[in-house]
């Protein structure tokens, strides 16, 4: 049975070009980029040809990225930093109610810590009040943190409108920053959408690598420069000074080259990989009955769907389409046995059943006709099958019947 994957932004494959130029630092090329000796130089110009090839990819300069573990990681320490770097210049934080968890998390554990945190609202397609934004910051708002692509939905938020906002409004302060610190989770537009931190007034930004056809385990975070974080990993002063430790030379090679594939091909792939989800998402809506958009039905980018089916519990959906060889995916988190509700849907006005409802298809560079039409082939044949042996509760109850 061949198999197909339409979850890529839960992780995309490994571009097998990556894995190549990963090659020669898992075996001869092995040394510390620490050391001055000419197998750790080797491993250092590997870094620095990296760093450029990640910065290039969002238009920062080389010296304005930190490698990471990945962007939960980078989140963590955008946040926790300016918080706690400059909590002297006030002790208000904002975020938005559809972030991920490791920005969700790391807000609620700051208010342990004494902060206050403002979560904005969104409407029914993902977006929050501009309005809401510029009158939620005080003088006491230290920094702003705002999802640029929604990773449930692919809801693009307008991250320059809210820059131009977040710097308008403030007293400033902080070391390098026009206003109050702005702060956006950007692992999803990252070879999605142009980004260009060249002009965007963005002074912190989280990307992960194996977001973008590169290995897991790498992320890189962007501090603007003039922008003094404290550090947050002590040791040898690695990533200048601010995350020490001896680097994953072999990942962070691989998200390089991952970060120039994606330069290079960027106009073609995001053409085909608009042409063939239009035409999955055209052909769900013609030939399955009972089926709702969530996110808005443009301003999104071009690889997601988030549909919902009437009458139909999502993990069914996933599973049953699972066993016939299709990967796709739910905006729920199931943990221990416990399904529970997308918070991003519910923050968007959908019921518990609904977001129970809820299916999300993603598609990549990878992904063929051939696949697409695999999967239409069996998604409404699998939905048919769930109604006539399933029931959902009553709209805003949360029993659904799980199967097993």
């Amino acid at each position: 049975m061949k198999k197909v994957y339409l979850d890529y932004n839960a992780t995309t494959p490994l571009d097998k070009r990556v894995i190549e130029s990963m090659l020669p630092y898992l075996n001869e090329c092995y040394g510390n980029p620490s050391s001055i000796h000419s197998f750790g130089m080797a491993g250092k110009a590997a870094l620095d040809e990296a760093r450029e090839q990640v910065a290039g990819l969002v238009g920062a300069l080389p010296k304005e990225i930190v490698f990471t573990s990945g962007g939960t990681e980078s989140n963590n320490a955008a946040i926790v930093g300016a918080a706690m770097g400059f909590r002297d210049k006030g002790a208000h934080l904002i975020t938005t109610a559809v972030e991920h968890a490791s920005v969700l998390e790391t807000f609620r554990y700051l208010e342990g810590q004494g902060f206050r945190v403002t979560y904005l609202g969104v409407d029914g397609e993902g977006l929050i009040d501009l309005d809401e934004l510029r009158d939620s910051i005080t003088e006491e708002t230290l920094l702003v943190s705002v999802i640029y692509v929604n990773n449930e939905t692919g809801v693009i938020s307008p991250i320059e409108e809210i820059a131009e906002i977040v710097k308008e409004r403030g007293p400033g302060g902080a070391q390098g920053a026009k206003g109050v610190l702005f702060h956006t989770d950007a692992v999803q537009a990252a070879g999605k959408l142009p980004i260009d931190l060249a002009s965007l007034p963005v002074d912190l930004l989280s990307l992960s690598s194996h977001k973008v056809y590169g290995p897991k385990g790498v992320g890189a975070l962007f501090v603007r420069s003039g922008l003094k974080l404290p550090a947050y990993v002590h040791g040898g002063g690695q990533e200048r000074g601010r995350r020490s430790g001896t680097e994953n030379v072999p990942g962070i090679v691989g998200f390089g080259r991952a970060c120039e594939l994606v330069r290079e091909g960027y106009g073609e792939e995001a053409e085909r990989i608009k042409t063939i989800t239009s035409r999955l998402e055209g052909a769900v809506f013609e030939s399955i009955d009972g089926v709702e958009l969530n996110g808005r039905p443009d301003g999104r980018v071009a690889n997601t769907i988030n549909v919902r089916f009437e009458g139909v519990e999502g993990e069914a959906v996933v599973m049953s389409l699972d066993l016939d060889g299709v990967a796709v995916s739910t905006g729920s988190a199931c943990s221990e046995g416990n399904v529970d509700p997308s918070h991003v849907l519910l923050a968007m006005g959908l019921t518990k059943v609904e977001a129970l409802s809820s299916v999300r298809i993603s598609t990549g560079r990878f992904t063929t006709e051939e696949e697409v039409a695999r999967a239409l082939e069996l998604l409404p044949a699998v939905v048919r099958r769930i109604r006539s042996v399933g029931s959902m509760g009553e709209a805003g109850e949360g029993t659904v019947d799980l199967p097993g």
